[in-house]
C-alpha cells in the first residue's frame, strides 16, 4: 500500500500574531495507523520541506500516545522535515491520500491548486480519500466529474461550529469547516464536542477532530483491504 499524506505549509494564524499549523496528533496518529499496517508512506506539503507544527498541538495536555511515540522516532522526525513540494508529486501509483488537520489547510489548501487537482484525480479514479478535523477544509474547491462540488450529496464531518467557538477562532479563521460542507451540499453530521466521531462514505473517509485521527486512518485501511 502507498500513501500519499499531504501537510500544511501555513503558520500563520490570521492576523492574531499567533502561530498555526499542522496539528500533531492528527499527524502522528494517522501516520502509525499506517505505518504499522505495512504502509509505503510520501509526505508532502505545498512548499516542502519541514511543515509547521501548531505549538498548541505540542503542549503537554495535547499528548497521546502517537505523539510520544513520533518524539521517540528520528525516521518519522527526518521524514517529516522533508516532505516533498507537493506541486511535483504526481498521483500515480498511490492507493490513497489521507490530509492531517490543524488550521493551517484553512489557509493554503483549501485553495491549492495542485491539491485540487490530486483530490478530483484520486476521486475519479475510486481511490480513497481522508481528512481529519479541519482538513475537510481541502473540499471546498474541488468538483466532481459533473462539475458539482465533490462533496455534493456525500456524508462528510470536520470540525464543528461549537468546537471552533471553543477554541476562540470563530473570527479568526478565513471560513467554517462546517458551514462549508453544508454550504456545498454535504450531508453534514457530527458526534459530540471533542470525541472521536468518523464518516465513511463510499471512498470518503472524514473524521470530526483529533479524537477522531486514528480511527479515519483505520477507516482509511479498510478501504484498502
Amino acid at each position: 500500500m502507498k500513501i500519499l499524506m499531504i501537510l500544511t505549509s501555513h503558520d500563520k494564524l490570521g492576523d492574531t500574531g499567533d502561530k498555526t499549523g499542522f496539528w500533531l496528533e492528527e499527524f502522528a496518529a494517522p501516520y502509525y495507523v499506517f505505518k504499522d499496517a505495512g504502509a509505503d508512506i510520501t509526505l508532502a506539503s505545498p512548499k516542502g520541506g519541514q511543515p509547521p507544527l501548531d505549538p498548541k498541538s505540542n503542549t503537554d495536555d495535547a499528548q497521546t500516545e502517537a505523539t510520544e511515540r513520533f518524539k521517540a522516532d528520528s525516521d518519522a522526525q527526518k521524514a517529516l522535515a522533508n516532505t516533498e513540494v507537493l506541486s511535483t508529486v504526481s498521483a500515480d501509483g498511490f492507493d490513497a491520500i489521507f490530509y492531517p488537520g490543524g488550521h493551517g489547510p484553512l489557509w493554503d489548501l483549501a485553495n491549492d491548486g495542485d491539491s485540487i487537482s490530486l483530490i478530483e484525480t484520486f476521486a475519479y479514479s475510486g481511490r480513497p480519500i481522508g481528512a481529519v478535523c479541519h482538513a475537510p477544509a481541502v473540499f471546498k474547491y474541488p468538483k466532481g466529474k459533473d462539475g458539482k462540488p465533490f462533496v455534493l450529496g456525500k456524508t462528510v464531518t470536520g470540525f464543528t461550529n461549537t468546537e471552533e467557538k471553543g477554541v476562540g477562532l470563530i473570527d479568526v479563521v478565513p471560513f467554517l469547516v462546517e458551514d462549508m460542507l453544508k454550504e456545498n451540499g454535504g450531508h453534514y453530521k457530527k458526534g459530540d464536542d471533542w470525541a472521536s466521531f468518523v464518516v465513511t462514505d463510499g471512498k470518503l473517509v472524514t473524521g470530526q477532530n483529533p479524537a477522531s485521527s486514528a480511527e479515519a486512518a483505520k477507516k482509511l485501511l479498510a478501504l484498502l483491504r
